[in-house]
């Protein structure tokens, strides 16, 4: 099968970084036919590349390729960063949700375009993201590929518990109300219905408390897990890591607070952690001059200071620890700037050598989508996502960042044009 354009394409020359961890490599021909990589290695016989209505050639002579990115905690639909979008009455907040679509669909299209070719969304308001999704897949939205939760699952006082206690929590907040073990499972059953991929569980904001018990945990993974879904939660706190552990979720996101002994149940339960501390670490670079108070950005100071620790300690202990930005949660985390920044993180704090953050970010965070095995790699037979960069990112890992090294991306065997978009749209997202 050929590609979108019914050329098969061939990439030639070039340092092939494929995502396995192997040492890199001197290129000769990746070819991708349709969706998916045919060959990897020499140039197979009997491919006449002069005969250009067949075949596509990419020189990279002097270039990277690498696996396309995957950000595993990334939000279209919440409205933030939303500034420019106040102009307009049905962009205020996030009550609209025709206006909440659109935006998410150009977000994607910005994403896409920093090198992003697969999203992990753990949250949004109504079922946006599940219809973007299909959308991307149906050919209609151009867009990374997307694997998504609805809005979280919370009790009292848990992140995404905003509305007072008489107005609940219509579909335009993040977060959905379930005060007991029967709610949680009937609300399990309303989001698989409709379509998601995944379930979020959220504890508290920035793990001062534990809002959710192991019972209750265990009762949403079993659920999930029996209807094809994998679960997720948003937990900084030591309590609810060590009981989202032990009740066999799929991974915990942040683990900020947590210690040895937590992270022990982690590694021996064989759960995956994905810190996401860039945002820790923008919000306390800019959260001030976007709004936040002195008192929270301290407290953003205590969780990014024991996360290095708990990042170290993860490294350690075996922890298999996935990607993720927080991109689109606040004012501070714009679309399309920061989503390589957590590999960065990883080099600098982690311990993690540059190829060993470009697998973490590619080939290990294929799971965060439910795709391990079938991409983050270039070989044959994997998905055709793929980067082509003009810096080596294993001499300097911030090459990765805001895509400003790009020269190609291709997501599922086609072509994405980067001059693509209109700087105006960019700026009301």
């Amino acid at each position: 099968m050929a590609s979108a354009n019914g050329k098969t394409l061939v990439i030639r020359n070039g340092t092939l970084i494929d995502g396995t961890g192997d040492a890199a490599s001197q290129n000769d021909a990746v070819v991708i036919e349709g969706n998916r990589f045919s060959s990897v290695g020499a140039l197979p016989p009997g491919l006449n590349l002069e005969d250009t209505g067949k075949y596509e050639v990419i020189d990279a002579e002097g270039k990277w390729i690498m696996p396309g990115l995957i950000d595993g905690h990334c939000h279209l639909s919440f409205g933030f960063p939303a500034v420019s979008s106040m102009k307009y009455p049905s962009g205020r907040g996030t009550t609209n949700p025709s206006f909440s679509a659109l935006r998410a669909a150009r977000n994607a299209q910005t994403v896409l375009r920093s090198g992003v070719t697969s999203l992990s969304i753990p949250g949004g308001t109504w079922f946006i993201e599940v219809g973007l999704r299909d959308a991307i897949n149906a050919g209609l939205v151009e867009g990374p590929r997307i694997f998504t939760a609805g809005r979280f699952i919370v009790t009292y006082g848990s992140i995404g518990d905003y509305e007072p206690s008489w107005v609940g929590t219509p579909e335009h907040v993040l977060g959905v109300l379930a005060n007991d073990v029967n709610d949680m499972i009937t609300e399990v059953r309303r989001q698989t219905k409709h379509g998601v991929d995944f379930v979020k569980l959220a504890d508290s904001t920035w793990g001062d408390n534990q809002t959710m018990s192991k019972e209750e945990i265990a009762a949403v993974v079993e659920e999930a897990h029996r209807r094809n879904a994998r679960v997720a939660i948003h937990s900084r706190g030591t309590g609810s890591t060590k009981a989202a552990a032990e009740a066999g979720v799929d991974w915990i996101m942040h683990a900020d607070l947590a210690t040895e002994a937590e992270l022990y149940a982690v590694a021996e339960a064989g759960v995956r952690v994905m810190p996401t501390m860039t945002f820790l670490f923008e919000a306390i670079s800019i959260g001030m001059e976007k709004g936040r108070s002195q008192e929270e950005i301290d407290l953003i100071r205590r969780n990014a200071d024991s996360a290095v620790k708990m990042l170290e300690t993860a490294r350690n202990f075996g922890v298999k620890v996935l990607v993720g930005t927080d991109s689109g949660n606040s004012p501070v985390m714009p679309y399309g700037t920061l989503h390589a920044n957590e590999a960065e993180v990883m080099v600098k704090y982690g311990g993690y050598t540059p190829m060993e953050a470009i697998v973490a970010n590619t080939r290990e965070n294929a799971y965060a989508v439910g795709l391990e095995g079938e991409l983050g790699t270039i070989e044959t037979g994997k998905l055709a996502d793929l980067l082509i960069l003009d810096a080596d990112p294993l001499a300097d890992i911030r090459v990765l960042q805001r895509g400003k090294h790009l020269t190609h991306i291709i997501k599922d065997g086609r072509r994405v044009n980067l001059n693509e978009g209109d700087e105006a749209l960019l700026d009301l997202c």
